[in-house]
């Protein structure tokens, strides 16, 4: 495959879909209380998941 296909627009669209997200995640986090206590461990797993994804998808391995 080749990674020119990908334009800088759309990878700055899937960056700024995946910020959103996590900043409603954070909102509804602090708003519900047990949802952000449910998510507080697991938010770093979250963000290593996300780099993760995030640099297969740029190395073609996704």
């Amino acid at each position: 495959m080749d990674r020119a296909k990908l334009d800088v627009d759309t990878l700055l669209k899937i960056v700024l879909v995946l910020i959103v997200v996590w900043l409603v995640l954070e909102i509804v986090g602090g708003i519900l209380g047990l949802l952000g206590w449910l998510l507080g461990p697991l938010q770093p797993i979250l963000g290593v998941v996300l780099v993760v994804l995030i640099v297969l998808w740029l190395l073609d391995r996704l």
